[in-house]
């Protein structure tokens, strides 16, 4: 997704946002003009004796307050509506540019990280277009309508605050640059001390199992205390800064009283301009104090905006062609065509070969099992022709055309894939299970696929059965019943193509038995089963073993059993047999 400026999102609210600063100009003028009814209340009424004004000039004092009452409201609730909208629709754009990254950012970019980015940078930006953005813009307008007022009263006079506003303007942007720095590292931190919160929280059964606890709260501690030195750090140069300003602020009327005081006694100022000059005085003061707390928060909204555009300068390495083949109908035929695979680690100088030329294929409705020992390559051949990666060598072929000129989305949603790291949302079983086709699927088809896969056999031992909620990745579930729940949201889309990725570690061989009934009963699904398990793929039409990332033996069950090599080794381990010639 191509990156929208934050001034793109203004823009589109362009007329809300007039509409809210044209509120301001009404309000902060019809605030400003209370000093001039002051000044004749002191010069006409008080010392020139009109006392039948006063009731007027009340009168509009109050219908100042009123009016302004009411143009504040208006610029707030315009604002606050119009940057949650635009604050609303960041998050969203931003999550969606994240989905359309491609695997290999994520394998290098931790979960926390991206939660403060959606989070907590958003945030901060909302802030600052919304009430930090409004202040900013009143804090503009009413300066520029105080100093004109006093300039109309007396130039002499309007020097000084002039001078204040000018030095007050250069302490705000020293500030601004140091806490620059500081709220990239806060940001940082942060990024880092929600990753280490999201690992824990996720993790917490296998932290307690290892009774690392002490040890993971002093890892979660010591970024809490970086956390605490930064924020102090900010602080610390918040507080170095702002006494000037409120000095300043302070000082600022005196010096005016001071100075128009001898104007009056010399009769070159009414006794009502300087009353007046005092309280544009005194209403200038507020900007000047608002100005440390808002180059803070202006600064820390400036950090996460450019936090957000690195993320944003990200693009997938896996893209769709412009105009991708679309297949009337994919029938399963699966061709891979002496592909190689390689992968730069970050970090790394070079990248390292996971895959050598790899070559097979798997006919509409047949079998390919695919066994190894761990980091053999046999997860990164499902990761291939699903295209979360592309090869470095070589193509992968489904019904005779290159993966990589087919729609993304049919070529993947043409794959019912059971991983070997299961995950399960938090939502009911039934969701589970329809997940990725929950507008197709009925109750029949989820139960259905529950009896296939063996997992309606405690399913419906629940009080809920299929209505009950799961925890989050499953939790409260046997490894087993996720492995299960996995299989039946698999079988229940009924796609071309079924990978089992060691989908059935975790179960019992009777029940492992029942579900490759269940598998060989799918004639027109192509299915690729990887697996550790004799059982599991002795069956298959064709069974690779890989090593290395190369193929090192390949043939069916009884074939491989009489090379004697790697697959006979692993079938008399697993069956504790002697290795016997003819053993079968």
């Amino acid at each position: 997704m191509k990156q929208k400026k934050l001034s793109a999102y203004i823009f589109e609210y362009k007329f809300p946002y007039l509409f809210a600063i044209l509120s301001i100009a009404i309000s902060v003028s019809l605030d400003l003009t209370s000093p001039q009814l002051t000044k004749r209340i002191i010069d006409e009424v008080i010392i020139g004796g009109e006392i039948d004004k006063l009731k007027y000039l009340l009168a509009g004092i109050l219908g100042i307050g009123i009016g302004r009452c009411i143009f504040q409201y208006i610029k707030e609730l315009t604002f606050d509506l119009t940057g949650i909208k635009i604050t609303a629709k960041m998050r969203r754009d931003l999550f969606d540019h994240i989905q359309s990254l491609s695997a290999d950012f994520f394998d290098r970019t931790n979960t926390g990280e991206l939660m403060a980015r959606i989070k907590d940078d958003i945030d901060r930006i909302g802030d600052g277009i919304t009430f930090v953005g409004m202040l900013m813009i009143e804090v503009i307008i009413h300066v520029s309508i105080v100093l004109f007022r006093m300039y109309r009263l007396d130039a002499r006079l309007a020097l000084i605050p002039t001078a204040a506003m000018i030095f007050a303007g250069t302490i705000a942007i020293v500030m601004e640059k140091k806490l620059d720095s500081v709220y990239e590292a806060i940001s940082e931190e942060n990024a880092a001390l929600n990753t280490i919160a999201e690992e824990n929280l996720a993790g917490v059964r296998t932290v307690k199992a290892f009774a690392r606890e002490k040890f993971e709260i002093r890892k979660f501690l010591s970024h809490n205390q970086k956390y605490y030195d930064l924020n102090m750090r900010q602080s610390k140069i918040f507080v170095a800064y702002y006494p000037y300003l409120s000095f300043i602020s302070k000082l600022l009327p005196l010096v005016i009283l001071l100075f128009g005081g001898r104007l009056v006694i010399n009769g070159e100022f009414s006794p009502g301009s300087l009353g007046a000059f005092v309280e544009y005085s005194m209403n200038i003061v507020w900007p000047m104090e608002m100005l440390g707390w808002l180059t803070n928060s202006f600064s820390s909204a400036v950090a996460s905006n450019r936090k957000l555009n690195r993320i944003y300068a990200e693009r997938p390495s896996i893209v769709e062609k412009e105009n991708p083949v679309t297949l009337e109908k994919v029938h399963g035929q699966i061709t891979f065509s002496h592909v190689s695979f390689s992968k730069l680690d970050e970090g790394a100088s070079s990248p390292y070969e996971i895959l050598h030329d790899i070559s097979f294929k798997v006919e509409e409705g047949r079998t390919i099992g695919i066994m190894g020992a761990t980091g053999a390559g046999k997860s990164s051949i499902v990761h291939l022709l699903q295209r979360f990666y592309d090869t470095s060598q070589g193509c992968i072929t489904i019904d005779g055309v290159d993966v990589k000129d087919m729609s993304l989305k049919q070529l993947r949603s043409s794959i019912s894939l059971v991983m070997q790291d299961v995950f399960l949302f938090s939502d009911t079983i039934t969701e589970n299970v329809k997940l990725g086709k929950r507008d197709i699927l009925d109750a029949y088809a989820v139960k259905r696929a529950s009896r296939d896969a063996q997992a309606s056999s405690f399913i419906e031992h629940m009080e809920k059965q299929y209505d009950t909620v799961i925890g989050e990745r499953g939790v409260g579930l046997s490894g087993g019943q996720k492995q299960r729940i996995s299989i039946a949201r698999a079988l229940a889309k009924k796609n071309p193509i079924l990978v089992l990725d060691d989908s059935t570690s975790a179960l019992d061989m009777e029940t492992e038995q029942l579900i490759q009934d269940t598998l060989r009963q799918l004639e027109h699904t192509t299915k690729i089963i990887i697996a550790h398990r004799i059982s599991s793929v002795m069956h298959a039409d064709e069974i690779i073993v890989l090593e290395n990332g190369s193929i090192k033996e390949r043939g069916t069950h009884e074939a491989l059993l009489a090379l004697r090599g790697l697959y006979f080794e692993t079938y008399a381990a697993q069956y504790m047999q002697a290795k016997q010639p003819g053993m079968r």
